[in-house]
């Protein structure tokens, strides 16, 4: 019965010889959910060595399945077709933007132009159409007013539909809009209108107004007023409507909202219900050329993906990490995040590098929270400090190859940063990992000494573990995005954005995490330190509690990633932004760093592994 492989390992790997000449080794195993079992090992060897290791899940994804992906839409063909639609598209979109055109009239014009900008940003394809979406959206903005919009210009009644998809996309691209506008969609008792039978036009824009709603801003009262009569209403509207486009969107949009949304996966979602049922938009406009640029943009950055993640693969596999049985192997799936919130062809080294880098610190997670001992987690942290590969020599065997892969890769990404910022941005890397490494530090004397702290404590301290910002700043330095010192100081920790972000995720991942780890004997967490400082309270009250900071905390983050005052634009946020989106994505059902054969699975399939029919 191998609990830990002692296999041979590859040149770089070795196994420590506690491992290899250990003589008993006892198992405690105990359920702690549906979904997941753990085993909490102790190892002892002639050394006297003592291990814990949390059984998690092998690799799902194996090197030779991953390398003998194939598909055809690489082919030059399919880019020409593209270019060819790509310019069709353009012309369509002109064509709406003359005044009193033969599509477009003083009556519906506002209305035309924001449902042609949501849809070509909901299949995937706005990176093509930059500038054309501006242009719709200052037309749009320069009628914009206190009551908010009709469907056109010359509309005389502001319409709730036009109002809540202009105040959602309005907001996202950056315009002083305000969430006012909805107070003149409420009746005399304070409550928003609807009609006794639910009409397609009216669910159409009670769904925009829970869309809108997702962008809420701290203190907008009428917006959480808004999530929640939205809420209510589409969850009765589904029962009634038949399986249809309508239907799937309100589904998905109910399901994802806004900030676990992830672009790809809505794209691929939005594919097939604007293949039924083409909204806002008439037969006249070409709309087909929509669906088929969407869907050939999707299957050639699919075939892009299958080159980045051959390429992953093999450096997961030769680096070593197929022969260590400990960590969690979750590069596969840290790929498809990262191709999930960006499709930009150019941002490979983005990519890669956020796959490699949550992958290592995934590694070194399970190294401090688990694996290791206190004295080679001391080595440990010193070697990452002193930062040079005579640091190894003082390092057990099996932490030397982790040590060098972190090396060599984080120098790496350095150099591609470099390329990209025209500066050295290796000490912006170190001092992060600096301060992730010691705050793991932090959190394994805790562990080992059944320490626990106050809830500040341990939050403050958790926001550096979680490793969001580790994983965010290298990564984003390769964009090609010039981000000179005082955007990072915006973005990067110890930002407000960063702050919020972080604990957004430490909350959120403890809330699914905390019973796993308490059963391998880890004490600290958000519910048990909160629990500790109210006694009376229960796991229920906690994780209550616990939600309801997170909510408060997103309506904080949207204003911090959206505010129109602010000097740093959104495009240079974007990917800071979104990165948390991918892992709050994760913590939807349940812990999916850890349990990644269900929900994640399925998305690695749909986003990476399979294309679209044509």
């Amino acid at each position: 019965m191998a609990l830990l492989s002692v296999a041979p390992l590859a040149p770089r790997w070795c196994v420590h010889k506690s491992l290899v000449t250990s003589s008993k080794v006892k198992v405690v195993r105990r359920t702690i959910s549906t979904s997941i079992r753990m085993c909490r090992i102790t190892t002892e060897s002639g050394e006297g060595v003592q291990r814990r290791i949390a059984n998690h899940h092998s690799n799902l994804w194996d090197d030779n399945f991953i390398q003998s992906l194939s598909t055809p839409y690489g082919a030059i063909s399919y880019h020409e077709s593209a270019q060819k639609l790509i310019a069709e598209v353009k012309e369509m979109i002109n064509s709406i933007s003359l005044k009193d055109g033969e599509l477009i009239t003083p009556s519906n014009d506002l209305l035309m132009r924001l449902s042609i900008v949501d849809s070509i940003e909901r299949l995937g394809i706005d990176r093509h159409f930059k500038s054309e979406i501006k242009s719709a959206l200052d037309y749009v903005y320069s009628y914009w007013n206190e009551k908010g919009i009709g469907w056109g210009r010359d509309s005389v009644v502001a319409d709730l539909n036009s109002t809540a998809l202009g105040l959602r996309t309005l907001r996202l691209h950056g315009y002083p809009v305000s969430s006012d506008v909805l107070q003149h969609f409420k009746e005399q008792k304070g409550q928003f209108a609807c009609s006794a039978i639910q009409t397609e036009g009216e669910i159409r824009s009670v769904l925009n107004l829970f869309r809108a709603s997702q962008i809420a801003f701290p203190g907008e009262k009428v917006m959480e007023e808004a999530e929640v009569f939205s809420t209510i209403y589409l969850k009765e509207a589904i029962l009634k409507l038949p399986v249809c486009g309508l239907s799937r969107e309100i589904s998905y949009v109910l399901e994802y909202g806004w900030h676990i949304n992830l672009p790809r996966l809505e794209a691929r979602n939005y594919i097939d219900v604007f293949g039924q049922d083409p909204i806002y938009l008439t037969p006249n406009m070409k709309t087909q050329k929509l669906l088929e640029l969407a869907k050939l943009e999707f299957n050639m950055f699919h075939s892009l993906q299958q080159q980045e993640l051959k390429l992953l693969s093999r450096w997961w596999k030769d680096s070593g990490f197929s022969q260590m049985t400990f960590p969690r192997h979750r590069h596969v799936e840290y790929y498809t995040l990262a191709s999930c919130i960006d499709s930009e062809p150019q941002h490979s080294s983005f990519r890669l590098g956020f796959a490699k880098i949550f992958h290592l610190a995934t590694v070194l997670d399970d190294i401090y929270d688990t694996f290791g001992t206190m004295d080679e987690l001391e080595l440990f942290t010193a070697a990452v400090k002193r930062w040079h590969p005579s640091a190894t020599e003082w390092l057990p065997e099996y932490m030397k190859g982790v040590y060098m892969v972190l090396y060599e890769t984080v120098n790496e990404m350095a150099g591609e940063a470099e390329k990209s910022q025209g500066r050295d941005t290796l000490n912006y890397a170190r001092n992060a990992l600096e301060a992730y490494i010691d705050a793991s530090m932090k959190e394994a004397k805790w562990i080992f000494s059944g320490f626990l702290p106050t809830f500040e404590e341990y939050l403050d301290n958790g926001k550096v573990s979680f490793g969001y910002s580790i994983g965010t700043l290298q990564p984003i330095l390769t964009l090609g995005i010039p981000f000179p010192h005082h955007i990072l100081q915006e973005i990067d920790f110890p930002s407000r954005l960063n702050d919020v972000a972080c604990s957004i995720l430490r909350l959120k991942g403890d809330i699914h995490t905390y019973q796993a780890e308490r059963s391998r004997g880890e004490k600290s967490s958000c519910i048990s330190c909160y629990m500790e400082e109210n006694p009376e309270s229960t796991e229920e009250d906690a994780i209550n509690h616990i939600n309801s900071m997170v909510d408060k905390l997103l309506k904080e983050l949207n204003w911090e990633y959206l505010r129109p005052d602010s000097n740093v634009p959104i495009t240079s946020k974007k990917h800071a932004f979104d990165i948390l989106r991918t892992f709050y994505h994760l913590y939807k059902y349940r812990d999916g760093f850890s349990v990644t054969n269900y929900e994640i699975k399925n998305l690695v399939m749909t986003t990476v592994i399979e294309p679209v029919p044509l």
